[in-house]
């Protein structure tokens, strides 16, 4: 495992552009098996997780090929529809070949998916969208095993809004026969892009951006080219980066709806940037100071399914409020173990109660000093990047491979915005 050496205590401003959305390209590579013609993804952005999924379409008989950040897939044959335990184990999105292996193999066999330890991940939904389609449990012991001669479009309601098991039960109802409804479906950024990927497919999917989809089940997909949308989540990390080191900051290639939420709350900071067409511009040496709510009470960040504060942006805020005047509790609701990661803040000098595994309160500002730590997951190891930059002295993030699974060049991206940071 690489490890990051961090010299802390730098402004870090100027222009970077975004890389493509992780979690909308992992089910587009997943989904192109519904076709048998070629799908040619843009903007794929070069990390690790990008990298497994390949190497699962690879071994599924899947031709594969990159040119810069491009990759071709074309699924004429497939030669197996078993995922071995190691692939499975590496990635979460793993499972998402099993419902376009039953459409075009009628079998399907996968290990438990791999990925970020932050708490309880069911598949409940999973299964239970596959099977009321008509898929058949062979196994549902290590390794699953699923099999059907035809998927027949339903009506679903999922108990959570989970977004792997909409991307799923979306893609794999693409080609059933019928019309089926998923309600209480996911509706966050890269799950509409997916939808719109499937429909430059030559799917019909209806309600898109809303809790509520229909598919039209086609009787073939068509190849197609499509450009992957930018990452919000990557957004949000290098402006909580330079916020906190007082820089200046440009990001260019984005979607201005996808940053309503994230604006509201950086305003908690009183931090403001500006949403452009196609950019956002973050002015420099802003003063980070958290805003009482009305009576003088503690504020409260708290995250949700889409449009509300995304999961995966907590960490890097919980970092910002380090930096910051004032109280702030953060209730993150979806993962009972991404909170852990805020004893390393504290062994830096934050000023953190962990109330429980859900809760968190941060008092700033802390003066952070520089630590050797080891990442435990892609956006706490963010977190503990952004820490360290803006710490006093040198810092040491073991198990970095983890944070290069879901962030492009990012040690190139930080570099140019005058970070002091290198692989070991």
């Amino acid at each position: 495992m690489n490890s990051l050496n961090i010299d802390g205590g730098r402004t870090l401003s100027g222009e970077i552009e975004l890389s493509g959305n992780k979690n909308a390209i992992l089910p587009m590579i997943a989904a192109s098996i519904l076709t048998d013609q070629e799908v040619t993804l843009h903007n794929v952005p070069d990390i690790i997780d990008v990298e497994n999924m390949l190497e699962i379409a690879s071994l599924l008989g899947v031709e594969v090929s990159r040119a810069d950040n491009s990759v071709t897939l074309k699924a004429a044959n497939i030669s197996t529809t078993s995922i071995p335990r190691l692939l499975s184990s590496k990635i979460r999105t793993s499972l998402l070949f099993a419902g376009p292996l039953l459409i075009r193999c009628g079998s399907a066999q996968f290990w438990p998916p791999g990925g970020d330890v932050i708490g309880r991940r069911r598949l409940d939904a999973h299964f239970y969208g596959l099977t009321t389609m008509g898929a058949v449990i062979v196994s549902e012991y290590t390794p699953f095993s699923l099999k059907s001669s035809a998927l027949l479009g339903k009506e679903l309601f999922f108990d959570e809004a989970s977004v792997t098991a909409t991307e799923h039960i979306m893609m794999t109802a693409t080609l059933a026969e019928g019309v089926t409804v998923i309600r209480n479906a996911a509706a966050e950024p890269h799950v509409q892009d997916l939808a719109e990927f499937l429909c430059s497919m030559g799917a019909e999917i209806k309600g898109i951006g809303t809790n509520t989809l229909t598919i039209t089940g086609k009787e073939k997909l068509h190849g197609t080219e499509y450009r992957v949308t930018s990452d919000h989540i990557e957004a949000c990390s290098f402006l909580v980066m330079s916020a906190i080191t007082g820089g200046e900051l440009t990001i260019t290639g984005t979607t201005p709806k996808h940053y309503w939420m994230m604006r509201r709350v950086f305003e908690k900071f009183n931090i403001q940037f500006s949403l452009e067409a196609d950019r956002i511009y973050l002015p420099g040496n802003q003063e980070l100071k958290i805003k009482q709510d009305l009576g003088n009470a503690i504020p409260v960040i708290s995250d949700g399914p889409w449009p509300q504060f995304p999961s995966d942006m907590m960490s890097c805020t919980i970092v910002m409020a380090t930096q910051a005047q004032g109280t702030m509790l953060f209730f993150e609701k979806m993962f009972e173990s991404r909170i852990y990661f805020v004893d390393r803040l504290i062994s830096m000098g934050a000023n953190a109660i962990v109330c429980d595994p859900h809760r968190v309160v941060i008092s700033g500002p802390a003066k952070l000093k520089g630590s050797e730590m080891s990442s435990p997951d892609i956006r706490a190891g963010m977190a503990m990047l952004i820490a360290a930059l803006s710490a006093e002295g040198h810092s040491v993030i073991h198990n970095a491979d983890i944070i290069f699974r879901g962030y492009d060049s990012l040690i190139d991206k930080i570099l140019s915005l005058g970070g002091l940071i290198e692989k070991s």
